[in-house]
Parts: structure tokens; sequence; C-alpha cells
């Protein structure tokens, strides 16, 4: 097996509800370092945020450009930047760095425990999907990678927590999934065929995509997939907050 899947989950309480994030990754087929990075920061004002960057290609140097990115990223928002000025401030470094040859997709997922609501902020031409009930929204807006140029904005999405609000994420390794065998993957279908046969937790939901990813390109991925699912649920047990991940080690 040249592939490693990673997941996680992470909990957080917000009065009589429980916000859950999971995230479901793989590399490249026969690619060894995946070009996705994804970190989890505590907000200073409480919360907690999620960013996952996918830099241009595949391998070592996307590597290394995702991570220069997270890196700016978390430690912006950890010092109380907002996370729309975290984005556009790293864009800037990328720029700067690589003088705009080199790209890289962004996304941040907030719980901001100050303002009770979730921020989204998308540098990133893949879209983000975003349910409620029977109700599944693409938030596709036009939206510009980062080091494309000086003064990049970001897409910025705030919603209020309500039960029930789920949000699927991802790296454009879904978007092109199935692309090279002419079946390209119908997300929306896959999140909603798996919400109606079950009430899935969202680690189910991450997993359920990024296998139908893997299928639909013959168990070869023809890019680094990431997916990260948040679901607002009814609060359950305890006040501890809890994080795991899995990490499989090849050989």
């Amino acid at each position: 097996m040249h592939e490693a899947v990673t997941s996680s989950r992470i909990r957080c309480k917000i009065q009589s509800m429980e916000i859950q994030f999971a995230v479901a990754k793989i590399n490249k087929y026969a690619v060894s370092e995946s070009g996705d990075t994804l970190e989890v920061v505590e907000r200073p004002t409480g919360g907690i945020s999620v960013v996952l960057a996918d830099g241009q290609t595949s391998g070592r140097g996307a590597k290394a450009v995702s991570m220069m990115v997270v890196r700016k990223v978390i430690s912006l928002i950890a010092e109380g930047v907002r996370d729309g000025a975290a984005a556009r401030a790293a864009s800037d470094a990328l720029f700067t760095d690589k003088a705009g040859k080199v790209t890289c997709t962004l996304n941040i997922a907030s719980v901001d425990m100050h303002s009770k609501t979730i921020v989204l902020t998308r540098n990133n031409p893949a879209p983000m999907y975003i349910c409620r009930g029977d109700i599944i929204e693409a938030n596709s807006e036009e939206s510009i990678s980062l080091g494309t140029s000086r003064n990049v904005r970001p897409i910025i999405t705030e919603l209020n927590i309500e039960p029930g609000l789920t949000i699927v994420i991802f790296s454009d390794g879904i978007s092109h999934a199935g692309e090279r065998r002419g079946e390209p993957m119908d997300v929306r279908h896959t999140i909603r065929s798996v919400m109606e046969d079950q009430d899935p937790t969202p680690q189910e939901l991450a997993d359920a995509l990024l296998a139908q990813a893997v299928r639909l390109d013959d168990n070869r991925p023809a890019d680094d997939v990431s997916v990260l699912v948040l679901r607002v649920l009814s609060r359950r047990g305890d006040d501890v907050r809890r994080m795991t991940v899995r990490l499989p080690i090849n050989a």
C-alpha cells in the first residue's frame, strides 16, 4: 500500500449543543508525502479553528508550501488576528516568497465562542457544502487561491450555531476524483445519500466521501485528498473536550 489514510475527531461543547469535527485524508497514489496540511489551534477568545491548506501539485514541494501557509495562519489566529486577515497575510507571504509562481488553497473553519458563530474562510476554487436538514447548499462563490497576487481576499461565511448544521470542506482531490475515467464525483449526491441512509457521525460522513473519491480513481488517488466535516449535534455527556487521531505507518 502506498496510500496513507489519516482520520481525526474533535469535540467542542457550546451550551446544550456539541460541535464535532472529523477529518479523513489520503495521499496521492505512490506519493509518500501529502501536499495537504491540516492543523488545529485554540482561539484566544475561546473555541477552536481547523486550518486546511493544499499546496500546488503534490509531494514534498507542495507539502513545504502548505505547511508554510498553515504555520502562518495558526500563529496569527493564536495571537488574536481575525481569520480573514490571517488568510490575507499568508497569501502575501507566499506571494513574496515564491514571486507569484506557486499557489496554495486554504480553508479555515472556526468555532468562535465569543460570537457564538461558525466562521468559514475560503481561498479555494473547490466549493464547500452547508447542510441543514434536507437542504444541501454549495458555497461556490468564485474564490482565488493564495499566492496569486497581493491583497488576495478570502470568501467569509458566518453561520449561527444550530442543531443539525453540517459543513463539508475538502481539497481538490475530491473535486477531480473520477475525472480520468470520465465519471466525476457528484459530491452533493454522495452527501445526500449518506445522510439519508443514516444519521452519520462526522467521521462516517468524511470517510464515506473519501472512500467514494478513492473508488472513482480505481483505488489509486490521482491527487491528495482531504475531507473535513463539521456537525452541530445535541450535547452528549460531560464537559471534557476530546480529540483522537489515527496515523497509519507503513513499514
